[in-house]
């Protein structure tokens, strides 16, 4: 794992980085600490990443500058902060967690555990999905969200409009972060459940989901059974 920590107080930053070796091993590949914003900012444009531990408060500028810019990128971000009343507004942006300071190693290593186990979020708290738009950064309401297909290492989220934008995360990270209004319903598909209008078997034993805008999805053998049951 490649990770940043963007954090200004420098005897915090020394603890996670003594803490992120502990816990990750020879998982880590690379562990990098940066203490203003200006600095993460271009790092994060020149560097491939898988994780970033943001702290919100950074020498007097918002982290959530550069949280708007994370949540849109490839990465996971996880906030490390004693801000407490802002973990909502931060969950809803889209981080894999919140962990509050003070913090010890044990509450640090089950945030880290749900990325290595791919754990998925079980409350409703991820609101929006930000894109990268012709150089700008947009927000895209989940509620405007259909269906969302992988493509390679991005996916494509298809809208209630009639979009369609590309998002920069994995199919596999937005499922992390979407589970708890949408399905996995193929390896390529996740789909809003509160879309699905009907469930079919098409010829061939192939099955479908048709969506209320008439949208088809196809939907795994495996995943068929349990789709249904939630579904129903």
């Amino acid at each position: 794992m490649n990770i940043l920590i963007v954090e200004d107080e420098s005897r915090i930053a020394k603890r996670i980085q003594r803490m992120t070796r502990a816990i990750l091993g020879d998982a880590l590949q690379s562990l990098t600490h940066i203490n203003t914003l200006q600095e993460a900012l271009g790092f994060i444009e020149n560097n491939s990443l898988d994780l970033v531990l943001l702290d919100l408060n950074l020498n007097g500028d918002s982290g959530f500058d550069l949280l708007t810019k994370a949540v849109s990128e490839s990465f996971h971000t996880i906030i490390i902060s004693a801000y407490k009343n802002q973990a909502i507004t931060a969950f809803e942006y889209g981080v894999l967690d919140f962990v509050p300071k003070p913090f010890n190693r044990n509450r640090l290593e089950q945030a880290f555990n749900r990325i290595v186990t791919k754990e998925k979020m079980v409350t409703n708290t991820t609101k929006f999905l930000a894109i990268k738009k012709r150089q700008k950064l947009q927000l895209i309401p989940i509620q405007d969200v259909l269906y969302i297909k992988g493509a390679g290492t991005y996916t494509e989220l298809f809208l209630t409009d009639g979009r369609k934008e590309l998002h920069d995360k994995s199919l596999e990270k937005l499922e992390q972060l979407l589970s708890h209004a949408f399905e996995r319903v193929h390896k390529s598909y996740l789909v809003k459940i509160a879309e699905i209008k009907k469930i079919s078997v098409a010829s061939g034993s192939k099955y479908i989901a048709e969506l209320k805008n008439g949208a088809r999805i196809p939907i795994g053998r495996t995943k068929y059974k349990d789709l249904k049951a939630k579904w129903l």
